[in-house]
Formats: C-alpha cells, sequence, structure tokens
C-alpha cells in the first residue's frame, strides 16, 4: 500500500469525467492494490471520502468512511465503503444545506445544497451490488464524492458568499451547523 498525492484545484485531472471499470479491471491485483492505496491516502489525509480521480486515476472509484475522523467530529460513522460506477438517484426533492470541505481545495469551506436522501447503485470492491438509499451527511458525502467523478468539485456547487477558511468555518459557523445537522440526523438518520 502506498499514500498517493491528492490532486489540488486547478490540475486538469478534476475537471473530467472518469470512465467507468470493467469486472475484469476491478477483479485485478492492480486494481485491488490501487483500491487499498486509495483507502490509506484518504486515511492519511483525515478524509470522510476520496474519488480516484483527486489522485490522478479518472476512473469511477471512491471510498468514503468516517471513524472517529477529527475533521469532522460531528458526522455520524460511516463504515468502509468502496462504491464502483456508482449512480446516484434523489429519492425526494428535499434539500439541506450541507457545509462542506475537500481534500483537492485545501482550507476551504462553503455551503452545498445536497439532496438529503438518495438511492446509490454501484459495486463493492469485489463486484457485488450495492443497492441502498442514504440519508442525511451521509447522502451529502456520496454526492460530494461521486460529483468528482463527473468532474464536478463542491466549488461549482456552493453559493460563493458561504465560502470560509477551516479557521473562520470553526470560530463562525460551525456552532450554527452542527446544530442544524444534528436536527436533520435525528429526523432522517445518518
Amino acid at each position: 500500500m502506498a499514500i498517493r498525492k491528492i490532486a489540488q484545484i486547478g490540475h486538469p485531472v478534476l475537471r473530467q469525467v472518469a470512465r467507468e471499470v470493467t469486472r475484469e479491471e476491478l477483479a485485478s491485483p492492480k486494481m485491488q492494490a490501487f483500491i487499498d492505496d486509495l483507502v490509506e491516502t484518504m486515511h492519511d489525509a483525515d478524509g470522510a471520502g476520496l474519488a480516484a480521480i483527486q489522485v490522478y486515476e479518472p476512473i469511477r472509484i471512491c471510498a468514503i468512511e468516517v471513524r472517529n475522523n477529527p475533521r469532522y467530529p460531528y458526522k455520524p460513522p460511516i463504515p468502509l465503503t468502496i462504491l464502483v460506477n456508482p449512480k446516484l438517484t434523489p429519492v425526494t426533492d428535499e434539500m439541506f444545506e450541507n457545509n462542506e470541505g475537500c481534500l483537492s481545495v485545501p482550507n476551504l469551506r462553503g455551503v452545498v445544497k445536497r439532496y438529503v436522501s438518495v438511492r446509490v447503485q454501484a459495486w463493492d470492491r469485489h463486484g457485488n451490488p450495492i443497492d441502498e438509499v442514504v440519508h442525511g451527511l451521509k447522502a451529502g458525502t456520496y454526492q460530494h464524492e461521486t460529483d468528482h467523478l463527473d468532474g464536478k468539485i463542491f466549488v461549482d456547487r456552493a453559493d460563493p458568499s458561504t465560502f470560509a477558511t477551516w479557521t473562520e468555518f470553526e470560530r463562525h459557523q460551525k456552532a450554527a451547523f452542527v446544530e442544524k445537522v444534528t436536527q436533520l440526523v435525528a429526523r432522517v438518520g445518518s
């Protein structure tokens, strides 16, 4: 396993649309080793998720996990999940305001409107089907990561008037945001 370099905003790879992965590719030792690298890189950077395109591999794979994350102590746990060729479909029109950051956009946060509930259809790292509905902050995280696979970064969807550095978010916005999302989680789940 290896920790990979994370592409930063402005690098053209982040604007590419990632290609789908075949079952044969997914089963290869090379691809399985890449997935291990993706997870290790996400853990090293204290990310809640990381898309393959963020480590210069424009393929439709992302890793998501939240467990004792110092950057996101308010996020409910999400077990390690690998999404291969994910497709997200909103379940309702209801949206929430999610204050997001990104490992590819260091020290910047902003408010993005995300669907409260989405259906996720994908494969896991072994090619087994995933078909579930996720809600709340988990749904927001899935939407953020799959956006990367379509060449989108959270700043494309954020209200620019809400941009803040991490320090200013902590000082002026975090308490109100945590209160809002705590209510959301209580109402719809993670």
